[in-house]
């Protein structure tokens, strides 16, 4: 697709969003005409839509890896972005590319990742949350949360962050893989939790607590590994003073990011967020640490339905999902039915 038809159908997938999924096929005919190319493209957009799989990477921001160009990317590598030299790619989704680089000069060896949003297709969304979020790891220096270290705009117009480079797995995969017990669980879950209170000091919510966005470095023996909270590209600052003041007209545009399986049912409802969102999405990752699954079975479900399980389903107390998995059913129950 050529850019022009990048930003229609980005256009035509935020209007497409706001109707109701049966009245989606004909406003897709009428908006898309003769366009074959177009009309596939968003029909595509809004099937991924409901898969509920890497939401905000993939639809939400329309997935700008798939319109780039590959060897643009591929160009960055062994290019120098502030004192460093680009290695090779580590990772990519909806706002850009995440590359591996080290210290260009021969002062002393440093490893850090490097954040570039795609050049060509920042929509004015995407490059106001990559400022808001250099803004916010600015304000946050903790033990458990990846540092920026720099942040700017390339030659080539490429916006950037520098970040620490985390070389660890995702929580979920740590636990699994080490096969580690509750007790041991719970100690990297009170990191999570010391990570979040201090960005919730700083008046600071995540809004995007989940496994891919915690990583656990490698441990040694003597002692276990240590979390380190990442992405606060959707986070939102609480201080009135800080804030951005078109916040609040982009929040009633109805596009606000997500990760169904952890949001809060205020963020499926697109309501006013405050710190107990997180409380939410820390429920929600620590009943999977403790049960090695999440609490709602969301795949391949519409938004609609999403919403319903969220906001009116209560799922089984931990304890009781072993025999849940046993007899294989749903595990869930509408919330008011007495469930505790």
């Amino acid at each position: 697709m050529t850019t022009t038809q990048w930003r229609k159908a980005r256009d035509l997938f935020d209007a497409a969003l706001q109707l109701e999924p049966a009245a989606r096929e004909s406003f897709i005919a009428e908006a898309c005409a003769d366009d074959e190319e177009l009309c596939a493209h968003l029909k595509q957009l809004l099937h991924d839509d409901n898969r509920a799989d890497d939401f905000l990477e993939e639809p939400l921001l329309l997935d700008a890896a798939h319109v780039a160009d590959a060897d643009e990317s591929q160009r960055m590598i062994g290019q120098q972005v502030d004192a460093y030299r680009i290695v090779s790619e580590i990772g990519r989704g909806g706002m850009g590319v995440v590359y591996l680089a080290e210290r260009a000069d021969d002062v002393y060896h440093k490893q850090v990742a490097i954040k570039l949003v795609w050049p060509g297709v920042t929509t004015q969304e995407i490059a106001w949350r990559f400022r808001q979020e250099r803004r916010i790891l600015a304000r946050l220096d903790h033990l458990n949360i990846a540092r920026l270290l720099d942040g700017g705009v390339t030659a080539d117009g490429w916006q950037y962050v520098v970040m620490e480079f985390v070389a660890g797995r995702y929580i979920t995969d740590y636990c699994h893989e080490h096969q580690l017990s509750i007790v041991e669980r719970l100690k990297l879950f009170q990191q999570i939790c010391a990570a979040v209170e201090y960005a919730h000091a700083n008046l600071i919510v995540h809004r995007d607590l989940k496994p891919s966005n915690i990583l656990v470095t490698a441990s040694t023996e003597k002692e276990g590994g240590t979390i380190k909270l990442l992405d606060f590209g959707i986070a939102k600052l609480l201080d009135p003073a800080l804030q951005d003041p078109d916040e609040s007209a982009r929040s009633r545009t109805g596009l606000q990011p997500n990760t169904p399986e952890y949001a809060s049912p205020e963020q499926i409802r697109n309501e006013q967020i405050t710190t107990a969102s997180d409380v939410y999405s820390l429920g929600v990752l620590l009943y999977e640490l403790l049960t090695g699954q999440r609490p709602y079975r969301l795949k391949s479900l519409t938004p609609h339905e999403i919403a319903r399980i969220i906001c009116e389903e209560e799922p089984l107390p931990p304890s009781a999902m072993a025999e849940v998995k046993r007899r294989g059913d749903g595990g869930t129950r509408r919330r008011g039915d007495g469930a505790r």
